[in-house]
């Protein structure tokens, strides 16, 4: 993917379909769209991702308490679009084991009954193992960090893991190669109403880069901006009313020295009536999530000290290690696009269903959701798109369709020059290669767009993503020379 050129066909092409917001949602229309057959154009204010879609659990899951509060059909929903994650990206998703700890020998059927149920919801052969009881000692001996006092055994249950910025630079590529047209760090300032003969919207982009400005035109405009949602509604149609509920999710990154297993530990219930994981993740140990309201949509969101504390204090009191903050590698937070459908105070009570909207204009608004749907969002939003600009029908592909793997790409470099073979730094796996890769064909267009969403040394590590950084920007100022 090159920016340049992409930028140019956004200017002088004409597109059946141009979508607003490179997340999850957005590239997964992207690719749906395309994919179909449509002239697709798409545009992100910043790095693909870089907002809520780089910034979540890790987890490709069906939502174990989304079960609990009786949502059945977004749990199977979730579950069928689990599967298809696993089957069409495997190379960036993959089954992981959760042990759920049971300190009370009543919470062992509890559990059991609840998790078997979740295996009931998802379908045969869709590569995940069925739940089961797990005797305290094997517990202990996956776990090695579990607290051991009390402990009656635990409750093995699969989930999918994933890297999520990764898989959204997969679906950038598998667009791209469908022959979409796709820019970041270029943002939607206006939207014209359809009113010239040939029926086509002109969309105003801003150039983030050059600061100029152009006019992309399509028949439908897809708004699929995730938490700047309303925003874009209100480009629309300024009498527009908000939809969202903004909730703020922090994780915080343990060192591998002071917590590690293979396995994930789901912890069941917190004081706020959430559940916490703790996640093997790149050689981590990932902690999260909180769920508190948030005022105002912003792109890089900060954890409190409040929340990093909160999480520290729920994974300690199951852990047989002193868990504090001289522990953390790093934190972060991402802000989740509610749909509102009800006024509530309490965001972890709003449903993670997704919502479909055709404007008086008709442009198409996607909101809410979550990862593992994003392929089932996409495609609700594609049939709202060729319903509202009268385009010819054709039928959704994506659940069959293999996504973009960049593994060839870097092998390729590194055989052509060797010494792209180094690592950034010592702990992670990620090499020059990766870096050159992320500027060259990527899109990557800054140090934080290689160090954060490219490879994830940023999310990981803080000290180590500021060590490697003079090296990214010596990679950068030669492949954009």
């Amino acid at each position: 993917m090159i920016r340049a050129a992409m930028l140019a066909r956004l200017a002088n092409e004409t597109f059946d379909v141009a979508i607003v917001g490179g997340g999850a949602t957005g590239l997964g229309c992207a690719v749906d769209s395309a994919s179909r057959g449509y002239r697709t154009a798409l545009i992100e204010a910043a790095d693909f991702a870089e907002a809520t879609s780089s910034r979540s659990t890790k987890l490709v899951h069906g939502g174990v308490r989304y079960l609990a509060r009786g949502d059945i059909h977004l749990v199977r929903e979730a579950l069928h679009e689990r599967a298809l994650l696993l089957r069409n990206a495997p190379h960036i998703v993959r089954s992981l084991a959760f042990l759920t700890p049971a300190y009370r020998w009543s919470e062992i059927p509890y559990y059991l009954t609840g998790l078997k149920l979740y295996d009931m919801l998802a379908k045969r052969g869709d590569g995940f193992v069925p739940s089961r009881y797990v005797a305290r000692d094997e517990a202990l001996y996956r776990v090695p960090w579990l607290r051991a006092e009390d402990l009656r055994g635990a409750v093995e249950y699969h989930d999918g893991q994933f890297d999520d910025a990764r898989l959204a630079i997969a679906l950038a590529r598998t667009a791209a190669g469908r022959n979409a047209a796709l820019a970041n760090f270029a943002a939607c300032v206006g939207l014209g109403e359809c009113s010239s003969p040939d029926g086509l919207r002109a969309v105003t982009v801003a150039d983030r880069e050059s600061r100029a400005t152009f006019e992309l035109r399509a028949k439908v405009v897809v708004n699929a901006s995730g938490i700047f949602s309303d925003e874009v509604r209100k480009l629309d149609d300024p009498s527009a009313t908000p939809i969202l509920a903004l909730s703020r999710g922090t994780h915080v990154v343990i060192e591998r020295d002071a917590m590690w297993s293979d396995e994930a530990v789901l912890v069941p219930k917190t004081e706020d009536r959430r559940v916490v994981f703790a996640i093997p993740w790149h050689g981590r140990l990932l902690v999260g999530t909180t769920d508190v309201p948030a005022a105002q949509p912003v792109l890089d969101p900060q954890p409190t000290e409040a929340e990093v504390a909160f999480l520290l204090e729920t994974i300690e009191r199951y852990a047989d290690v002193t868990v504090d903050a001289s522990r953390v590698a790093a934190s972060f937070a991402g802000l989740r696009p509610l749909v509102a459908r009800r006024p509530s105070a309490a965001t972890a009570r709003v449903s993670r269903e997704h919502f479909v909207e055709i404007s008086r204009t008709g442009m198409v608004t996607i909101a809410g959701g979550k990862w593992t749907t994003y392929r089932k969002m996409a495609e609700d939003a594609i049939d709202a798109a060729i319903e509202s600009a009268h385009l010819p029908r054709a039928r959704c592909v994506t659940a069959g369709l293999a996504l973009h793997d960049a593994s060839g790409e870097l092998a390729d470099l590194v055989a052509a020059r060797p010494e792209l073979g180094r690592r950034l730094h010592p702990d992670f796996p990620y090499t020059l290669a990766d870096a050159v890769n992320g500027f060259r064909n990527e899109m990557a267009r800054t140090v934080d767009d290689v160090l954060f969403r490219r490879t994830r040394i940023g999310i990981l590590d803080a000290r180590a993503a500021q060590s490697c950084r003079d090296e990214v920007a010596r990679i950068a100022s030669a492949e954009r020379a």
